[in-house]
């Protein structure tokens, strides 16, 4: 999933660099709700693995 992340947020600044706001737009969005998925994912794995032992 990061490199989802980090593969958007390139995406993204390329975008913005070239003038293309919408696309830029668009990719940051949708980096910024995996990267909060994988963040919700990476406390739940942390917190199930704590309960377990």
């Amino acid at each position: 999933m990061l490199r989802w992340i980090i593969i958007f947020l390139v995406i993204a600044i390329i975008a913005a660099i070239f003038g293309f706001g919408g696309i830029a737009e668009g990719a940051t969005d949708i980096a910024m709700i995996i990267f909060w998925i994988f963040l919700v994912l990476l406390v739940l794995s942390l917190l199930s693995h704590l309960f377990r032992k």
